[in-house]
C-alpha cells in the first residue's frame, strides 16, 4: 500500500482557496470602483492596490499551490508509489508561502501596485519581487519532484506506459521550467536589483521581453491540469470511459511544445521587436489551437459515450443522459463551452491587425476572465469536490450545493465577461481605474457596467458557496478511503507507445531549438544596441 501524502497535499489546497476567496471579494470591489455608479466607493489608490493583489493571488498564488497540490496527489495515486521525497514537498510548500506571505505586505499596503504583469517603469517594494521570486522557486522544487518521480517510476517499470495523469503533470512540471524562466531572469538580473538602488534604471524593452516569455505560456501552466482532470478524472465520473489516450499525450506534448515561444503577441504595438519575429510567434500563438481542438473533441467524445451508456440514444440523447448532478459533469461541460468562447476571442487577439484593435481594452479582460477565470478555475473547484473526501476521508457536504455552485460559477463568469467584450469593441480601455469621460458613446457603457457588478456578485457568492461546502465538509460523516481507483480508463488502454510519447527528451530538444529562434536575437539585441534611448545592458 502506498502512501499519498494528503497533508502536504491538503497544505496546498487550502493556501490555494484562501487566497482564491480573498481575489473574489477585490474582484467585486473592482467592477464597483470601476463601474463609475458609486463615486463613495472610488478611489485610484485603493483600485490598483486591489486590482495587483486579486491578479497575483489568483494568476501566481491560487495556480502554484493548486497545481503543487494536485501534481502531488496524481504522484503518488497514478503511479501508486511514495513521493520521491515528502520532505522536498514540504520545503517547496514552506519557501512558496514565504514568498507568498513577503509579496502580500507592499501588495496590501499599495506598495506593489504594479499590477499582474510589473512592468517598469513602475516600480514596487523590494520584498514584493523577492518573494514572487520564492514563490516561483518554491514550485520549482515541485517540478523537480514530479519529474523525479516519473523517472524513478519509468526505471521500475521498464517498458510500461507511464499513466496519462502522470505524462501530463511531468509534462506540465517541464513546461513551467521553460516558461517560468523568462519571469526568473526579468526578476535577478533586472527588477531586484533596480528596486535595491543598485541599478540606476532597466531597459523596460527588454522587461517587457523577458516576461513575455512567460506571460502566455503561463497560461497553458494554469490549462494543464484543467485538461488533466479532463482527460483522466471527468469520464470516468461521467460513467464512462477515456475516447482515447494517444491523444491525450499529444495534446499535452503540443501544449509543452507550442506554448512557450508565442508571447510576442504581447508585443504587437512595441517597437523594440521586428515584424518577422512578431509574424513567428503569431504563427505558434495560432497552432497552439490545435491542441486544444483536440481536447475538446476527445472530451466529448468520452462524454457522449458515457451518455450512450447511461440510455442516451439519438443525435444528442446522450447529452440529456448525462448525470447532471455530478459536480465534475457539470464542471467539464460548462469549462469546454466557456473554452469556445474564450478560445474565439484568443484567436482575435492572435491576429495582429484584429489584436491592435482590441488590446488595450476591456475585451482583453474579458478573453482572460472567461479562459481563466471561466475554464480553469471550475475545474480546479471541481477537482476539490471530487477530492475532498479522498483526501479527508469524509463525505462532502452536499453534491447538490456543489453543482449548484458550479452552475453559478458559469452564469457569474458570463454575465461578467460578456459586458467587457462589449465594452472593449465600445472601445472602453482596460488598466484604468475609472472611465470618467463625458461622450454619446460613454453613454453605451452604463448598462454593461451594471451588468459586469451583476456577475462579480454572482461569483462572490458561488465563491463563498465553495468555501463552505469545503469547510462543513469537515464535520460530516468518515467514509471509506480508496486506493488506485481515481483515474479514467480508456476504451482501449494503451499497452505500449510510441517512446516520443511516453517520455520527453525529444520534445525538450525540439523546444531547445525553437526557443533560440523565437528568443534568441530578440533578447541579444538588447546586449549589443542602444534600443530607443536605452544604452546597452549592463551600463
Amino acid at each position: 500500500m502506498y502512501e499519498r501524502s494528503n497533508s502536504v497535499v491538503m497544505a496546498n489546497f487550502w493556501v490555494a482557496f484562501a487566497a482564491f476567496f480573498v481575489a473574489m471579494l477585490l474582484g467585486l470591489y473592482q467592477v464597483v470602483n470601476r463601474s463609475g455608479l458609486f463615486p463613495e466607493f472610488e478611489s485610484h489608490e485603493l483600485y490598483f492596490a486591489s486590482v495587483s493583489t486579486h491578479g497575483v493571488l489568483m494568476g501566481f498564488v491560487l495556480t502554484v499551490f493548486f497545481i503543487m497540490g494536485f501534481g502531488y496527489y496524481t504522484a503518488t495515486s497514478a503511479l501508486r508509489r511514495p513521493l520521491w521525497s515528502k520532505s522536498l514537498a514540504w520545503v517547496a510548500f514552506g519557501i512558496s508561502l514565504a514568498g507568498t506571505l513577503m509579496a502580500a505586505v507592499p501588495l496590501l499596503s499599495g506598495q506593489a501596485s504594479v499590477l499582474y504583469t510589473f512592468y517598469p517603469p513602475m516600480k514596487a517594494h523590494p520584498a514584493f519581487y523577492i518573494g514572487a521570486t520564492l514563490l516561483v522557486i518554491g514550485s520549482w522544487l515541485w517540478c523537480l519532484e514530479m519529474i523525479v518521480s516519473t523517472v524513478r517510476w519509468k526505471r521500475e517499470h521498464p517498458g510500461q506506459v507511464v499513466p496519462l495523469a502522470m505524462y501530463g503533470t511531468t509534462a506540465n512540471a517541464i513546461m513551467w521550467l521553460w516558461t517560468s524562466a523568462g519571469v526568473a531572469i526579468e526578476m535577478i538580473f533586472q527588477l531586484i536589483p533596480w528596486s535595491l538602488g543598485l541599478k540606476a534604471t532597466v531597459d523596460p524593452g527588454l522587461a517587457r521581453t523577458l516576461f513575455s516569455w512567460t506571460l502566455h505560456a503561463i497560461v497553458y501552466f494554469w490549462l494543464f491540469p484543467a485538461y488533466i482532470a479532463m482527460y483522466s478524472i471527468l469520464p470516468k465520473a461521467a460513467g464512462g470511459r477515456l475516447f482515447s489516450d494517444e491523444l491525450g499525450r499529444i495534446a499535452f506534448i503540443m501544449l509543452m511544445v507550442i506554448s512557450v515561444p508565442i508571447g510576442f503577441h504581447h508585443l504587437y504595438m512595441d517597437p523594440q521587436q521586428a515584424a518577422g519575429f512578431k509574424f513567428l510567434h503569431m504563427l505558434g500563438t495560432f497552432a497552439v489551437a490545435v491542441p486544444t481542438l483536440l481536447t475538446g473533441f476527445t472530451i466529448l467524445a468520452s462524454l457522449e459515450g458515457a451518455g450512450r451508456l447511461r440510455g442516451g440514444k439519438g443525435l444528442f440523447g446522450w447529452l440529456w443522459a448525462l448525470d447532471w448532478k455530478e459536480p465534475m459533469v457539470v464542471a467539464g461541460m460548462m469549462a469546454l463551452f466557456m473554452l469556445i468562447a474564450g478560445g474565439f476571442g484568443g484567436m482575435v487577439n492572435a491576429s495582429y491587425q484584429m489584436n491592435s484593435l482590441v488590446h488595450n481594452t476591456q475585451w482583453v479582460t474579458g478573453h482572460f476572465h472567461l479562459i481563466f477565470g471561466g475554464t480553469t478555475v471550475i475545474m480546479y473547484l471541481a477537482v476539490a469536490y471530487y477530492l475532498w473526501p479522498k483526501l479527508t476521508g469524509r463525505r462532502l457536504l452536499s453534491r447538490g450545493m456543489a453543482s449548484l455552485q458550479l452552475w453559478l460559477w458559469t452564469l457569474g463568469m458570463l454575465v461578467l465577461t460578456m459586458p467587457w467584450h462589449v465594452l472593449g469593441l465600445l472601445g472602453q480601455p482596460r488598466r484604468v481605474s475609472s472611465t470618467p469621460y463625458d461622450s454619446p458613446l460613454v453613454e453605451q457603457w452604463a448598462p454593461h457596467e451594471l451588468a459586469m457588478i451583476v456577475g462579480g456578485a454572482i461569483l462572490v457568492f458561488s465563491a463563498l458557496l465553495f468555501v463552505a461546502n469545503l469547510v462543513l465538509s469537515h464535520l460530516t460523516s468518515r467514509v471509506e478511503r480508496t486506493n488506485g481507483d481515481d483515474w479514467a480508463v480508456a476504451i482501449r488502454p494503451p499497452l505500449t507507445v510510441p517512446r516520443s510519447l511516453n517520455g520527453y527528451a525529444l520534445w525538450n530538444g525540439i523546444l531547445a531549438v525553437w526557443m533560440v529562434v523565437a528568443y534568441g536575437y530578440p533578447i541579444m539585441q538588447f546586449m549589443v544596441l542602444d534600443t530607443h534611448g536605452s544604452l546597452p545592458w549592463g551600463y
